[in-house]
């Protein structure tokens, strides 16, 4: 049997600790029985320590009825707060309301982050995907000396259990290309052009966020794409076949999430342009959307289009509804989430 002091010494040098002190001062893994999907339950970590760096998202129950909405729980990694850019419909304006600042960037205490994650690392439970652009944009902290994105991803590569999941609209990737895209997956939000252009202001032109997500999948990063949300503007047809075409033209993405408009209340009181509520029509529970036959046909469009011209089928929607995937022919339960592995 290892005794503490040979184990502590054996965890330190695996984890690059040089100082014991850290080691007694690890915050605790909490580990419970989750429901999943399929109505069975596994043991996940459902947070470490206090929870405010990494703490499972659980906030939408198991979908029972036809309206409720469908999220897998996954793991979030909040080491930051905020966003530069000024997406209309952004939830972070009703998320940071209390606060000063709002949503402005905020980055938390590095030494917390990394006694967390290390905590995590150490406990090797199972492999999850760490989700660290819920509550903020993943690339917020590309002006830091060192970059925020390398600190994260040189964490994530001191080990093999676990993987970094970055979320973002910035085309801002260089810090990235030069690290070796290992335990780190990209995830570009991506809207079509007229939709950006009207409602994602200060945000990279979606041509330029197709370029930087090229110039990572060729650099061997796994690339995501959301396209969302996804809005009934007129002639939205034209606007989301280009965008896809943009797409494939650059790149074969890993997964595409596909969402439409939705409005949580919070939002929509804390939003300075509300021109986008007009599209919203119907509630879930997860705040208000379009029509249904409106949703329906833009995703069946999408999805048509994607398996039509590039035999593609590694797509999922972000909180759509139980209605809505059996209205498609779609099992929620066999969901290809971005949040997931």
């Amino acid at each position: 049997m290892i005794n503490m002091i040979t184990k502590r010494s054996l965890i330190q040098k695996r984890l690059n600790l040089d100082d014991v002190g850290v080691l007694e001062n690890m915050p605790q893994v909490f580990v419970d029985r989750v429901p999943t999907l399929n109505g069975k339950y596994e043991r996940r970590v459902v947070k470490v320590g206090d929870g405010s760096i990494i703490k499972l998202f659980d906030r939408t129950p198991i979908p029972k009825k036809e309206t409720d909405v469908v999220c897998p729980h996954f793991l979030e990694l909040k080491w930051a707060n905020g966003c530069y850019f000024n997406c209309a419909w952004c939830y972070l304006q009703g998320t940071f309301r209390f606060l000063e600042r709002g949503k402005r960037p905020f980055i938390k205490d590095w030494n917390k982050v990394t006694l967390h994650l290390k905590a995590l690392f150490e406990h090797n439970s199972r492999s999850e995907l760490l989700n660290a652009g819920e509550l903020s944009d993943s690339l917020i902290g590309e002006n830091l000396d060192p970059p925020a994105s390398e600190r994260l991803i040189k964490l994530f590569q001191s080990q093999d259990t676990y993987k970094l999941l970055l979320v973002t609209k910035s085309d801002r990737v260089e810090n990235l290309l030069r690290l070796e895209p290992e335990n780190v997956v990209v995830s570009f939000s991506i809207n079509a052009y007229p939709v950006a252009e009207r409602w994602e202001k200060g945000a990279p032109h979606p041509m330029k966020r197709i370029k930087a997500a090229k110039k990572l999948y060729e650099h061997g990063y796994p690339v995501r794409v959301r396209i969302d949300p996804m809005v009934p503007v007129s002639g939205w047809k034209d606007a989301y076949e280009k965008l896809v075409h943009e797409i494939f033209d650059n790149l074969r993405p890993e997964r595409i999430t596909l969402g439409t408009l939705r409005g949580l209340s919070t939002t929509i009181r804390c939003a300075k342009d509300t021109s986008w509520v007009k599209f919203l029509d119907e509630r879930s529970n997860w705040g208000l959307k379009p029509r249904f036959e409106v949703r329906r046909e833009m995703y069946r469009f999408v999805m048509d289009l994607l398996e039509r011209e590039y035999g593609y089928r590694d797509y999922a929607m972000c909180k759509e509804t139980v209605g809505m995937w059996e209205a498609l022919g779609l099992d929620y339960r066999e969901i290809k989430c971005n949040c997931l592995l």
